[in-house]
């Protein structure tokens, strides 16, 4: 049976951060020797990035009540809260962009109102509480209280597309199953400064931001593009396992990413296409470059160029990630959401189009996706009289 989302919706907090004024408080922080000077300087200025957003207000100024507990803003020192701390501060944060984005994608699928609702999937990997996310969507949007609820957490930057398999899974098990998908991630929250390179890298990446869908088989009018959910795959490549990991530490959530990252995926990408396209043999001979769109998560600049290097694609297929990486950052979870949404909102009307998306993560795992936009219906031509 076809599933289809019907609804895709974005979102980041209000605090925009330039990344050159970030850089310049980083670069400027008591405890960094001079080589982590420089590797700050470095890894900012070649990230492809020129803006960020954050949940955090400390930016700004001391809060109104109490004692900074991120941030300096007279002296800018970055200070060093606990666990504890930072989770407080996504627990009040990410509750309300879960349902502020769940909401937005509810409201935008047409066809579809709170009552139709059966599942719930909720994923992140830069916090946690209980009742979790899932609990607050089903209170705020007044979903039924028999919706069936399920949390992805701490599986990092390639979820999202699990996420989106599993609503696949329900809604092919259950033709009338209507599947609310949202993820929410507050990166921002574990900032810290360091002179180790991984830590000075992740700085200069992460950022925060939020995504949802409705995801359905039900056989709905539309009048605004629709995106197919094909294929999904999942691959382990053989190697990378210490490269990429995400660790909760005494002081907030510790990020390994080390730069054979990219060395890693240009040497594996290839062999993680190979099941994936195998669902759809026209695909399989063809050069990577004639599958239309790709939806790759920009977990940073150099990943991309590798993508783009290994698989010989057109600098406009690589244009709406690298437009999302520069605009919003590495988002973790959230990011290909965003990818995805450039791809679905300039969709040809009356046209379906082959969409392979993929996500890297932990492990080192790669998550990928053959999906088919479908373009808003056209209008017929009025007849003669």
């Amino acid at each position: 049976m076809t599933v289809t989302l019907r609804s895709l919706e974005v979102a980041v907090p209000a605090k925009e951060l330039a990344q050159e004024d970030v850089r310049d408080v980083f670069a400027a922080q008591p405890d960094l020797t001079r080589l982590g000077q420089r590797l700050v300087s470095t890894s900012f200025n070649s990230s492809g990035i020129e803006r960020r957003y954050s949940a955090l207000d400390e930016w700004d100024g001391p809060p109104e009540e109490g004692e900074p507990v991120f941030f300096e803003t007279g002296t800018g020192r970055f200070l060093n809260p606990t666990t504890g701390a930072r989770n407080e501060v996504f627990t009040r944060e990410a509750s309300e962009l879960y349902t502020r984005i769940a909401d937005q994608a509810l409201t935008a699928a047409e066809g579809i109102e709170a009552k139709d609702v059966t599942h719930v999937i909720t994923v992140s990997c830069t916090g946690f509480f209980a009742p979790g996310p899932d609990y607050r969507i089903v209170r705020a949007l007044g979903l039924n209280p028999s919706v069936q609820r399920y949390h992805l957490g701490f599986m990092g930057c390639y979820a999202a597309l699990p996420a989106l398999r599993q609503a696949q899974t329900i809604c092919r098990a259950d033709p009338e199953a209507v599947v609310l998908v949202a993820t929410v991630e507050l990166c921002t929250l574990h900032v810290r400064t360091s002179n180790d390179p991984d830590t000075i890298v992740g700085s200069s990446l992460f950022a925060d931001g939020a995504a949802a869908a409705i995801v359905t088989g039900r056989d709905l009018p539309a009048s605004t593009p629709l995106l197919r959910l094909d294929h999904f795959e999942t691959v382990l490549t053989p190697v990378g396992e210490e490269a990429m990991a995400w660790n909760i530490g005494d002081h907030g959530f510790e990020m390994v990413l080390g730069t054979y990252v990219p060395h890693i995926i240009d040497e594996h990408i290839t062999g993680a296409l190979v099941p994936l396209l195998a669902h759809d043999p026209s695909l399989e001979a063809l050069p990577y470059r004639d599958i239309e769109h790709w939806a790759i998560h920009p977990g940073g600049r150099s990943i991309l160029d590798k993508v783009e290097a290994k698989l010989e694609l057109t600098e406009a297929q690589l244009v709406p990630a690298r437009q999302t990486l520069r605009d919003y950052g590495n988002m973790s979870s959230a990011t290909v959401m965003f990818v995805l949404d450039k791809i679905l909102h300039e969709a040809t009307p009356g046209t379906e189009e082959r969409v392979c998306s993929m996500a890297f993560g932990p492990g080192l795992t790669v998550e990928t996706a053959l999906l088919t936009t479908i373009g808003a219906p056209v209008d017929e031509p009025a007849g003669r009289p």
